[in-house]
């Protein structure tokens, strides 16, 4: 009830203090749909999830020519549309010369070490069968020419099956492509088009984010790229002094191996293991030890160097991620895990910790060293 007196009301309403009636059943209104519209947005996002990883992989795309338009800024005294023509040009022509230079060279070698490994497979098979424990099953599992040719609708389906899959990779290299390089040359208009759906208050602070997580996945990129370099460089350069087959496809694929943070070192290694076993045990031991110490160096040493002021994430949570994602999405899933935590995580501070807890985690970070040095003294 509102006792003020006619005049007071009056004065009131011309002021606009006097509350409406309607003011709670529209609140509740906005309430339903905004709550109608997240839960519509999260279905939407998990039906096309797969899609959304794609223009994520783009973006990351974006992030790699935008960093390397700006390493070319102190170099050459152009515009940043030209140093970003100028970049593609490079790429393109690296690009070429590595097309031309192992369309003669990797396919021989890659089937040499397939069947250097496919002959070990069967060693170990047959050393595992004499305890009893079938590794690939009762027939080895690996009769190819029986498995393609026994039925020729088998091997039509599988044909369809392949190329099916070598279009849907050649489709998702371009789609990341041309979404890499329409990000690249306008960045900003692209973050100002999502930035003008939050409220004019906070667009500032979201384009502020925004850019941190484009600065997270530059030095990512960058750091993921130099490391799969000198990986590939050192292996490629160890295990042909050693004098191990094929050394440049084993240090190609120890190098991309560091896509996959923990587990794809690992597995690394089988490769080079069944390649080293049939020259002998010196020549294996050789391999596996050269390659532990110049993984151990990549993965204690310069790897922390490299992404130190990319990724602050702790090593379980990147396996979480790496997990859930392979199992949600496959290889892309995996491939992508780091990059998408180490942006959620920007996201998850800046907006839910500062903002909505309005809490500073470097401020937390640094009562609990002190805590943590004054209960050690």
């Amino acid at each position: 009830m509102n006792d003020a007196s006619p005049g007071e009301r009056d004065d009131q309403v011309a002021r606009g203090d006097e509350p409406s009636r309607d003011a709670g059943p529209r609140s509740m209104l906005g309430t339903g749909l905004s709550l109608l519209a997240a839960g519509v947005a999260l279905f939407l996002v998990w039906q096309t999830v797969s899609s959304l990883l794609l223009i994520f992989a783009g973006v990351l795309c974006a992030a790699f020519l935008d960093a390397s338009a700006r390493a070319l800024a102190p170099v050459i005294p152009l515009n940043r549309a030209w140093r970003l023509t100028l970049v593609l040009l490079l790429l393109s022509a690296i690009a070429g010369f590595g097309l031309d230079w192992g369309a003669g060279k990797l396919p021989e070698q890659t089937r040499n070490l397939i069947k250097v490994m496919d002959t070990q497979l069967d060693i170990v098979q047959a050393q595992l069968l004499s305890y009893g424990v079938e590794l690939l099953g009762p027939e080895g599992g690996r009769n190819f020419s029986q498995w393609l040719f026994s039925d020729q609708g088998r091997l039509i389906s599988h044909a369809q099956i392949v190329l099916g899959g070598a279009s849907s990779l050649l489709t998702g290299a371009l789609v990341i492509l041309f979404l890499g390089i329409l990000f690249a040359f306008d960045p900003i208009s692209h973050r100002d088009s999502l930035v003008m759906l939050m409220k004019r208050s906070y667009r500032a602070r979201a384009s502020a984010v925004m850019d941190e997580m484009g600065a997270v996945m530059r030095l990512w990129f960058v750091g993921q790229l130099v490391r799969i370099i000198l990986m590939t460089l050192c292996v490629w350069i160890a295990l042909y002094l050693i004098g191990l087959p094929g050394p440049f496809v084993l240090g190609l694929q120890a190098g991309l191996s560091n896509f996959i943070p923990y587990l794809g070192p690992i597995l690394a290694a089988i490769p080079i293991a069944l390649v080293a076993m049939p020259l002998g045990a010196s020549l294996l031991i050789w391999a596996i030890v050269v390659y532990t110490i110049i993984q151990s160096v990549e993965g204690y040493v310069i790897g922390p160097l490299i992404q130190r002021q990319a990724v602050e994430i702790p090593p379980a949570w990147t396996l979480v991620a790496i997990v859930l994602l392979g199992a949600m999405f496959g290889v892309m899933g995996i491939a992508l895990a780091m990059p998408a935590v180490a942006v959620g995580r920007v996201a998850i501070i800046r907006f839910y910790v500062e903002d909505w807890l309005e809490d500073d985690p470097r401020r937390t970070l640094q009562e609990k060293v002190e805590r943590e040095t004054f209960v050690s003294g």
